[in-house]
Parts: C-alpha cells; structure tokens; sequence
C-alpha cells in the first residue's frame, strides 16, 4: 500500500520563506528601476502595441523563483513509503483416536461416555475449518473411519454413525494410537497431533502403545491423551431379565500409560470426569494446537527528490532560453 509523502530533512523546508521575501524585493526593486517621464498628452502611446518582451518580462523571475522552490523541496528529499503484511497461514493435521468399546456407555458423563465424547469432539472439529482433520476407532481392533481430509461436513456424518459394538470389543489402544499415527507418517504439516480418548486398560491387539508412543515420536507426531471416566464407580447399562439396569461398575483407566504416552510424544494427559470437563480439555486443546500464523509486516522507502531536480533544472534551462531568445538584449 503506498503511503503519503514524508521528508527526510523537514527542516529544509523553512527555506521557502525566502519565496515571498523575494517576490517583495522583486516588486520593491521594480519601483525604483524604471526612470519617470512626463508628457504634456499620453493619447499617442495609447495604441503603441507591446512588444513580446514586454509581455515576458517577468518570466525569467517566475521560473528562477520555481527552480528554487523546486531544487528546496528536493534538498529536503520526499520520499514515498510502501507499507503491507506478508501472511503465511500453516494448517494442522489431526487424528481423533476414539474408544468405542462397550464400556464407552457408561453414564458417568451424558448420556454416555461416547455420546459426550462425539458431541465435544465435533465441535472441535467445527472450530478448526483450516486443518485437515481424520478419525480413527478402536476397541478390540482398529478402524479408519476417515483418512485427513479438509471436508469436515464427512466426518461430521461420520461420527453420527459411530456406535459401540461396531467392531469386536475390548481396547486396543496400540493399535488405535499405530493407526493413528500410520494416517499421519507421510504430513507434511508443520505440526500432526493425535487426540487419542479412551475409557478403559490395553487389553486387545497387536501393537505396543509404548512401541506405537515410540513411533509417533519418531515421526514428529504429538498424542494428547485423554482418560473418560469419573473416579471409584459409574453406572453402566445391563442387560437383564427385566430390561436395562443400570449398575455400579468400577472404572479402570491406565492413566499411568497414557500420561507417558503423551510424555513421550510431547502431548498432555488429561482426565475427563464430566461433561464439562471433556469441553474444557478439547478446548485447551485447541488453544495449544491453533494453527500457524506469521504475519510480517514491511515497509520500503522511495526517495522521490529526482523528478523535482529535473522540473528545476527544466525551469533553469526555460530561463536560459527566454533570455537568449525573446528577452535576449540587442547591442
């Protein structure tokens, strides 16, 4: 964006006064050149023409006097400046890891554990349009629901259809955590993040999640770790002869494995014991993981002092040729 003219020695331009101190002395010493002649009757000069040199003779004094404002007003160097922001604007790519075991139905948070666990979960997701973001569930074996994609509006109907019991039970969280963490090995994002919820102890699958923490790490992948689940016990839905009951049932999370999981990959653990607390959680989150914004902004000076130079020298060189032309004194 071009700014406004500004000057480099502003003080130099107090010397325009001399201007009008000259065009007084100019005047002054017009009155006392000129000799005076009296004459009986001025009817005789009435239709005298004028010559072209009486017309022009206060030329050469305009254009000096120009020249000199001019060649002021350079000294005094103008410049120009350019003034604006380079943005860079780098995304972030996330995996959501997400339990879908059937202990996920416990209604220590509301309605469950899972169906608290989509609902902040999307709303994460609609708060970050410029990532690309995947989803992956586990249980007893792992699933990629949808690899990094920029369409959030997929994964958004995606995670409506995701139920317990989906897959075979039980928790797999290396399993869950190497999928996770195989959909991001190729990013080329300046920062991958896994959001790895569970409920539940590693009890399923093939893969180490210390071995699969290890990995991650390798591949510059930071794992948030989050435990779903109030402390003691949580009233889980059973099935009996007389319907669904609910019942006391303890709850069990690793939270030592995930705390070093996520010590191991730079992420954080965190415990979820409500409804509130899981939002807080994402929302910390997203704050910790906003995606990369440099703005640098610059700002280029012009000197534009060489084009007055030349419209004083110009004026110089009128003066000049009135002088030796029109005005030019003949001997």
């Amino acid at each position: 964006m071009l700014n406004e003219i500004v000057f480099a020695n502003p003080e130099l331009l107090y010397l325009l006064i001399l201007i009008p101190v000259l065009v007084i002395w100019y005047v002054w010493r017009g009155t006392k050149q000129y000799a005076t002649l009296q004459v009986s009757d001025g009817t005789m000069l009435v239709d005298t023409p004028k010559s072209l040199r009486l017309h022009f003779r206060h030329l050469p004094f305009v254009l000096r006097l120009a020249a000199l404002s001019a060649l002021i007003v350079a000294v005094a160097r103008p410049q120009s400046s350019s003034s604006g922001t380079n943005m860079t604007i780098e995304g972030i790519d996330i995996v959501l890891a997400l339990d879908v075991s059937g202990s996920m139905l416990a209604r220590d948070l509301k309605p469950d554990r899972l169906e608290a666990s989509k609902n902040v979960a999307m709303d994460f997701i609609k708060g970050r349009p410029g990532d690309r973001i995947g989803l992956v569930i586990f249980s007893g074996e792992t699933f990629t629901q949808v690899p990094l994609t920029t369409d959030h509006s997929i994964i958004l109907n995606m995670f409506k259809g995701i139920k317990s019991g989906m897959i075979k039970d039980g928790t797999a969280i290396g399993d869950g955590l190497a999928t996770s963490v195989n959909r991001l090995r190729d990013s080329k994002a300046i920062s991958k993040v896994i959001i790895l919820l569970t409920d539940g102890v590693n009890n399923a699958g093939s893969v180490d999640p210390l071995t699969a923490a290890e990995i991650a790490k390798v591949f510059g992948v930071r794992v948030y770790t989050i435990g779903a689940g109030s402390y003691g016990t949580a009233p889980y839905p059973v099935q009996t002869p007389f319907g669904v009951q609910l019942r006391d049932v303890e709850v069990e999370i690793d939270e030592a494995l995930l705390k070093q999981i996520a010590d191991q990959t730079g992420g954080n653990y965190y415990r979820a014991t409500s409804n509130q607390r899981l939002e807080e959680i994402y929302k910390e989150i997203d704050a910790l993981e906003k995606s990369k914004i440099d703005v640098t902004e610059f700002s280029r000076k012009h000197e534009e002092f060489l084009p007055i130079l030349l419209l004083a020298l110009l004026f110089i060189i009128a003066e000049f040729l009135l002088k030796q032309t029109i005005l030019r004194v003949q001997t």
